[in-house]
């Protein structure tokens, strides 16, 4: 369980989340709640997300979406965290959001590609390989929150480069 700067531990309920959009953005809108595995339901919440707005949009707009996602994640998880008292709260998601959504827009659009994506993406957000650890405990407020997450997703999509190269002899 997550606790505050005073040791008081921390479970975020629905009404909280409710209570001020920037809640209700760093939860993911309301995925971050889910328990055990809040970064989880957090990234598999970018994937109906994707798939609503990919068909729809340019290349172009679609990073425009996710460029404005990251700057709005910033403000939402800096004033969360405030409110909460814990600066990176594990139920808020927007940040998983936001990196898979990236990962999911580099990535070919087949399920085995998403799968791996997603399998990656969350083996190197929890496991926090080097610099995404340094990063993520000497960069704090909002800005922290979103960083780690973002070079967990250029992990993934390096290693799916990778792979691809190695498998097919082509680039993403």
């Amino acid at each position: 369980m997550t606790t505050s700067a005073s040791g008081i531990p921390i479970r975020p309920t629905g009404r909280f989340v409710l209570s001020h959009p920037a809640h209700f953005i760093a939860f993911g809108f309301g995925s971050g709640l889910m328990r055990p595995a809040p970064g989880t339901a957090g990234t598999l919440a970018a994937l109906p997300i994707y798939w609503a707005l990919a068909p729809r949009l340019t290349d172009l707009q679609f990073l425009g979406v996710i460029v404005a996602l990251f700057v709005i994640g910033i403000w939402a998880c800096g004033r969360t965290g405030r409110a909460l008292g814990v600066p990176d709260h594990g139920g808020m998601v927007i940040d998983e959001i936001v990196a898979y959504l990236l990962v999911l827009f580099m990535i070919p659009r087949e399920f085995l590609w998403q799968a791996a994506g997603f399998v990656l993406f969350r083996a190197f957000d929890i496991v926090k390989p080097t610099p995404i650890r340094h990063f993520d405990r000497t960069v704090k407020g909002g800005f922290g929150v979103m960083l780690d997450d973002l070079l967990a997703a250029f992990y993934t999509l390096l290693v799916l480069a990778v792979w691809r190269r190695a498998i097919t002899g082509g680039l993403i």
